[in-house]
C-alpha cells in the first residue's frame, strides 16, 4: 500500500504500532454537506445540499465505502449523487479506475468527473501538497472542485438528512431518541468488528493478532444473543448501526474468515447473525451494492503481504437470497 507525501505518490508498507498491531490512520477531509450550506459538526461551510453537485468515489470491495452506497440507495439519492467505482485490485499506485492490464473490470467505472486514472489524483486536486493515505469513500464537490469528506461515518449521516428537503426519501437511520445508544454500539462494533477484522488480518505479531481476535468473537457472540429477540439492532426498523455492521458481516465468510484468519466461527455458524445478514441483504436495492467478485479480488489479490500467490479462491458458496424468517421478530 502506498501514500501521498507532499503531493507525491510513494510506496510503503502498512503502518503498525509498537507491538505490531494495525493502526488505522485518521481521515483528513471533514467538511459536511448541510441543508443550508452552514458548517457541520466539523470543517468549514459552503457545501449546500443540491442535486447533481456531489460525486461519490467508492470501491465495491471496501466495507467503509459500501456503507455510503447503501445509504445512498436507501435514501433514494441515485439522482442526486453520482458515483465512480474503482477497480477492485489495489496495486503499486493505490486505487485505480482500470485493471492492471488497462481493461475495465465489470462493475468498475471510469472517472467521468475528473478524468483521473488513479484515486490519488483526486486527492492532489483537492490539496496539492496532501500527505496521507488515499482511501475510499471520497465525496467530491463538482462546484468547488474539492473533496468534501472522506470519512464514511460522516458521509452516511449527511446522506441520511442533508438532502431530505430536496426530496430524499426512506427512513431516518439516525433517529433522535436512539442516538446515544446507536453511538455507543457503533463504537464497540467499530473497534472490535469493523476494524477488528483488520487488526487480526494486518497484525504483524502473534500477540497483536490474538489481542484482536478475542474481542471480535466476543462482540459477535453478544450480537448473536441480541438478535435472537430483535429483528434489527434497535428494533423493527434498521438504523445506521445495522448497515455499519452489515458491510463487515457480508464480507466475513468470503474474505475475513480465511484471508484475515478470523476463523473461530463463520457468520453462517451463527443462526441469528446469518439470518440477519440475509434479511439486510434482501432489503430493496441493497443486493446491487454487494459484489463478492470485487471483494475477493481485492482482498486476496491486493494484499501480497498476506497472500503472496495472489490466488483468489473460487468459494465459498453463499446464498444471501435464501429465506431468513426474520420478520417474525417485530421488535
Amino acid at each position: 500500500m502506498g501514500m501521498l507525501v507532499n503531493g507525491r505518490w510513494q510506496n510503503d508498507d502498512l503502518r503498525s504500532g509498537v507491538g505490531g498491531d494495525f493502526v488505522r490512520p485518521q481521515t483528513v477531509f471533514r467538511n459536511w454537506v448541510t441543508t443550508d450550506g452552514r458548517p457541520g459538526p466539523s470543517g468549514e461551510g459552503g457545501f449546500k445540499a443540491a442535486a447533481g453537485r456531489y460525486h461519490l468515489y467508492v470501491s465495491l470491495a471496501c466495507p467503509w465505502a459500501h456503507r455510503t452506497l447503501i445509504v445512498r440507495k436507501l435514501k433514494k439519492l441515485d439522482d442526486f449523487i453520482s458515483v465512480s467505482v474503482v477497480d477492485p485490485f489495489m496495486g503499486d499506485h493505490g486505487w485505480a479506475f482500470n485493471a492492471p492490464d488497462g481493461s475495465l473490470t465489470p462493475g468498475a467505472t471510469q472517472d467521468e468527473v475528473n478524468g483521473a486514472s488513479y484515486l490519488h489524483e483526486i486527492y492532489i486536486r483537492a490539496r496539492h501538497d496532501y500527505t496521507g493515505r488515499v482511501t475510499v469513500p471520497v465525496l467530491w464537490d463538482r462546484e468547488m472542485k474539492t473533496i468534501v469528506n472522506n470519512e464514511s461515518s460522516e458521509i452516511i449521516r449527511m446522506f441520511n438528512s442533508a438532502f431530505d428537503a430536496l426530496g430524499a426519501a426512506g427512513d431516518d437511520l439516525y433517529p433522535e431518541p436512539d442516538r446515544s445508544e446507536i453511538d455507543e454500539l457503533n463504537a464497540v462494533v467499530y473497534d472490535t468488528v469493523n476494524n477488528g477484522v483488520y487488526k487480526c488480518g494486518f497484525a504483524k505479531t502473534q500477540e497483536a493478532y490474538e489481542t484482536a481476535f478475542a474481542p471480535l468473537f466476543e462482540t459477535l457472540d453478544r450480537l448473536e444473543l441480541l438478535l435472537a429477540r430483535r429483528r434489527y439492532l434497535f428494533g423493527a426498523r434498521t438504523t445506521e448501526a445495522d448497515w455499519r455492521l452489515f458491510t463487515t458481516l457480508v464480507r466475513f465468510d468470503a474474505a475475513y474468515y480465511s484471508h484475515f484468519k478470523c476463523n473461530l466461527r463463520r457468520i453462517i455458524d451463527y443462526p441469528n447473525l446469518w439470518g440477519y445478514t440475509r434479511d439486510l441483504y434482501q432489503a430493496p436495492g441493497v443486493a446491487e451494492t454487494v459484489s463478492l467478485a470485487h471483494i475477493k479480488r481485492h482482498y486476496y489479490a491486493s494484499h501480497v503481504m498476506i497472500n503472496p500467490t495472489r490466488i483468489v479462491p473460487k468459494g465459498p458458496a453463499i446464498d444471501f437470497a435464501a429465506p431468513h424468517e426474520r420478520a417474525r421478530l417485530a421488535s
